[in-house]
């Protein structure tokens, strides 16, 4: 019996299935930290006041580099450049977000519903991003285009 996965037709094409999922992994969890992070980078001044409302200590400091790491760590991630590094960070990130933002059982009644949803969804993208940490970015990333020259 042949099994297709080790003949170099068979690895070729899964490989490319891979790297092609991996592609797709990086720009989907990558694009809203994208969004999200320039858009706190373009509005600084209240990103720092909703985080001072919430009780961050030092936030004047604490919220330009949590934007930077959404940000530019976001960016990093959809174009596979330093995969492991900005998936590490960002998971890192998400989790002080989601210990600051979406903490459901302190949250008011009517709250608590919406806020244990955040709670899991960002639980879900922390475990995309240790998934990149673990595989890297694919050959269709600027990681793969690097270690091919």
């Amino acid at each position: 019996m042949t099994n297709y996965a080790t003949t170099s037709a068979g690895y070729g094409a899964a490989t490319t299935g891979q790297d092609a999922l991996l592609l797709a992994a990086r720009v989907l969890l990558g694009a809203i930290f994208v969004q999200s992070g320039f858009g706190k980078l373009m509005a600084l001044g209240g990103f720092i006041a909703g985080m001072e409302s919430q009780g961050v200590p030092m936030a004047a400091i604490v919220a330009p580099i949590g934007a930077l790491v959404e940000a530019f760590g976001g960016l990093a991630i959809v174009l596979g450049a330093w995969t492991r590094l900005a998936a590490l960070l960002v998971a890192v990130f998400t989790v002080a977000a989601t210990l600051i933002a979406h903490r459901y059982w302190e949250a008011a009644p009517d709250a608590a519903k919406m806020q244990q949803i955040q709670f899991m969804k960002n639980l879900a993208i922390i475990g995309g991003f240790l998934s990149l940490v673990a595989s890297g970015g694919g050959r269709f990333s600027v990681d793969g285009w690097l270690s091919r020259r």
